[in-house]
């Protein structure tokens, strides 16, 4: 009877080796690459992220990134012309119809190679359209011009369109300019919402003042534009005079 305390002093021994046994492994060098696995589980992540624990190296620099809770998106707003000669009508009508969106700013224009009549049907068209005149963002061009392909009185033309749209409204970011013959592959709604993501002073104009090939084929050479001068449509052309490059400023073209 007097060693039962034999086996409690034994077990207490135990557990004290046991304790010490701990405390003495939990004393390490922090460099210790045991140390550096096992010691940022208890930290946060921060912390964590500051021993360098399951973060890669390229990774530290945006511990700290996080995207604005209060980010909101202005809708883009475009301006499209939609222009037209003979017999483009019904397609015209056809691309507004695929093009429009209540936020979208739009003017058609037929040009004087056209009937009285087709222009007068487009005129009516946009008037009947309860949608059209409610939002009242679709404009016609009824006193039409003349437009040459490739000539000086379509660059005339689109200025044009664009100056009776900034008078009639401002508030759009972009302008397109498209033909009775064009179609869209993507919907208004996926188009705005992307143009949404951009800067509003980012244009899509590509220019270069390597002229290359383009001072001798396009700067250089006189064209006539017979839209300036005549009530028929006729194409434009070219004369054996050049003229010489300009020296007051410098030459641009597309890219």
């Amino acid at each position: 009877m007097e060693h039962r305390w034999v086996i409690p002093f034994a077990i207490s021994s135990m557990v004290f080796l046991l304790l010490l046994f701990i405390t003495t492994t939990s004393i390490v060098d922090i460099s210790s690459p045991v140390y550096s696995v096992i010691a940022p589980l208890g930290l946060g992540l921060d912390q964590a992220a500051q021993h360098n624990a399951f973060v890669e190296p390229k990774a530290l620099g945006s511990a700290n990134f996080s995207l604005p809770t209060n980010l909101v998106l202005r809708p883009a707003k475009l301006a499209y012309l939609i222009s037209g000669s003979k017999g483009d009508g019904e397609r015209l009508k056809r691309t507004l119809q695929a093009l429009y969106h209540p936020l979208n700013q739009y003017i058609l224009h037929l040009d004087r190679e056209s009937s009285a009549r087709e222009r007068a049907n487009l005129f009516h068209y946009v008037r009947a359209s309860a949608l059209f005149v409610q939002a009242g963002n679709v404009h016609v061009i009824r006193k039409a011009n003349l437009v040459t392909y490739r000539g000086p009185t379509m660059v005339a033309n689109t200025l044009h369109a664009a100056a009776i749209l900034l008078r009639k409204s401002q508030e759009w970011d972009w302008f397109i300019n498209l033909s009775a013959s064009d179609y869209p592959l993507v919907t208004q709604d996926d188009l705005l919402h992307t143009f949404s993501y951009l800067p509003r002073d980012l244009n899509f104009v590509g220019y270069t003042s390597n002229l290359a090939w383009k001072e001798q084929k396009r700067i250089k050479p006189v064209i006539i534009d017979p839209g300036l001068y005549r009530s028929k449509k006729s194409d434009v052309f070219w004369v054996t005079e050049k003229r010489s490059m300009p020296t007051a400023f410098k030459m641009f073209t597309d890219a």
